[in-house]
């Protein structure tokens, strides 16, 4: 059924397709998916017609990868992404696509600023179909973890259903270490002020950002970012179980850290938070 290169990509996807969760009201369109996805890796499947269910789900078999009807009557598959993305699922970052019959311009970025990997537009191919899966499991982007948005890289949203203006000429480029700083601390500073709106996803946007300028620190050999990020880590373990945290004592805490962000940085180059 699949060409010599096809069956080598399929042999090295198989392991992160073992557990899939279709969300779909119509019993048509999820069986659809089944069928086809046990051509490519033989996995265990789950449905869900609804997004509570789905939800329910997602929590309970932690799916490796998830196909979620775009909207219908009872799923939306927007909705459902930014839940699971804010959730404290173990699968929270699997891969999710969006299935749909239409793939507008509006309900393409919609998609993505909601933290969705990928389209599959309908009817689709098995063809189609491993060009989706090869994109989300051999072609991983980079987590972003912020408040206003969670989910894969913006920059590096590749649906194959859109050639639109989605991308910057700049994407194309290597991010420099400054630019992967400047970005950490970008995020951390918009946590820092969103304390008291969504303490939740706020205090894991911090951590998440903390571990990415120590890591950074320690790549570049720089004791006093190193020191820095140590610092601040510890500062937001103690303050984990403080509910009257204050945006300006997390900004006063963060204030090392955020002298790093380098002098005429071009914050167009960051990816929109």
């Amino acid at each position: 059924m699949f060409a010599n290169n096809d069956n080598k990509t399929i042999q090295r996807m198989a392991p992160m397709l073992q557990r899939v969760l279709v969300v779909d009201p119509q019993p048509t369109g999820a069986r659809v998916i089944g069928e086809l996805m046990r051509t490519v890796s033989k996995p265990e499947i789950w449905t869900a017609t609804t997004v509570d269910k789905a939800l329910k789900l997602a929590d309970r078999v932690n799916p490796q990868i998830i196909f979620c009807e775009l909207a219908s009557e009872k799923v939306d598959g927007i909705a459902f992404t930014r839940k699971l993305r804010r959730s404290d699922f173990a699968c929270r970052k699997s891969p999710v696509i969006l299935v749909t019959g239409q793939a507008t311009a509006a309900s393409i970025l919609a998609a993505r600023d909601a933290g969705v990997h990928e389209f599959l537009r309908k009817p689709f191919t098995v063809k189609d179909l491993v060009k989706r899966l090869e994109a989300v499991t051999l072609h991983r982007r980079d987590w972003v973890e912020a408040v206003g948005y969670v989910g894969p890289d913006r920059r590096r949203f590749n649906s194959g259903d859109y050639s639109g203006p989605l991308k910057r000429h700049a994407d194309t480029e290597p991010t420099a270490e400054a630019a992967r700083i400047a970005q950490a601390l970008k995020i951390l500073r918009s946590a820092a002020a969103a304390i008291e709106e969504d303490r939740s996803q706020a205090m894991r946007a911090l951590v998440t950002q903390t571990d990415e300028l120590l890591e950074a620190g320690r790549a570049l050999g720089d004791e006093k970012l190193t020191a820095a990020a140590t610092a601040f880590h510890h500062f937001l373990f103690e303050a984990r179980s403080k509910l009257d945290l204050a945006p300006i004592e997390v900004e006063r805490r963060a204030a090392p850290l955020l002298s790093y962000m380098p002098q005429g940085y071009d914050e167009r180059r960051v990816v929109r938070l």
